[in-house]
């Protein structure tokens, strides 16, 4: 049952990344609602996960939030590598924010969230039917966010179109292997939690240092901001509706 929930988390993360594909004449809109998917996923999904599975404290920190700066400081840390190693290759300063391996990077991370996506589904089933139901309910809702952010994420960094397909079916395949792995194996508790942080903090960096600034710089418009709210608001349904 929980492949079968899967494969519609497979299907909604494609259509997804193939609306990522059809606007790219509103840019600026669909950078907007990516910016907005991705600060609600963080905010209101993964941050909550980490704390409940990781809430061992660090000398008084819970371990979820120090590693969610590590990863905001890592991807920081990355890009700024990145860009200067490209600046020594005679890259432009476009370039220097365009550095394609930022955008796989990124987008490696997305499937691995998947992945996991799809390990709750199973693990819910596991517990029961109702279980199993609201977790697959909120993963095939937001999968749909998953897809359009695989997609943008690696587009927007320089990636030729096939890599980000190729990216966005990947991400696509990762919820019915996270599904299918629960049979054979048991991911600990601690570990996801600690996951989800980390990558919680990268996700914060891309929408918060790049994507929505990208978003506004060519159309700083009341349209791109709505589209970011309405791209929190919806994690927050798709959250609500789970709970």
């Amino acid at each position: 049952m929980a492949v079968f929930v899967a494969l519609g988390a497979f299907l909604m993360t494609l259509a997804g990344g193939w609306t990522a594909q059809r606007v790219t004449d509103r840019r600026h809109l669909v950078l907007g609602l990516a910016g907005g998917l991705m600060l609600g996923v963080v905010g209101l999904d993964l941050l909550p996960e980490a704390l409940h599975a990781a809430s061992r404290e660090i000398f008084g920190v819970p371990a979820a939030l120090l590693l969610f700066v590590a990863g905001f400081l890592v991807a920081h840390l990355v890009e700024r590598l990145l860009a200067a190693r490209q600046a020594a290759h005679g890259g432009g300063e476009h370039d220097h924010h365009r550095a394609p391996e930022v955008g796989l990077t990124a987008a490696a991370a997305m499937v691995g969230h998947s992945a996991m996506d799809g390990v709750a589904i199973g693990a819910a089933f596991q517990v029961g039917g109702g279980m199993g139901a609201a977790v697959a309910l909120a993963v095939i809702a937001h999968d749909f966010a998953d897809g359009f952010n695989t997609f943008t994420i690696t587009s927007l960094y320089g990636n030729e179109r096939r890599k980000a397909v190729a990216m966005l079916v990947a991400d696509a395949l990762a919820p019915v292997v996270g599904a299918a792995s629960t049979a054979f194996i048991a991911i600990p508790e601690w570990f996801l939690g600690g996951y989800l942080g980390l990558f919680a903090g990268v996700l914060l960096y891309l929408a918060a240092a790049e994507i929505l600034p990208e978003a506004h710089h060519e159309h700083p418009a009341r349209s791109t901001l709505l589209c970011t709210v309405m791209g929190v608001v919806f994690i927050w349904v798709v959250v609500g509706l789970a709970a």
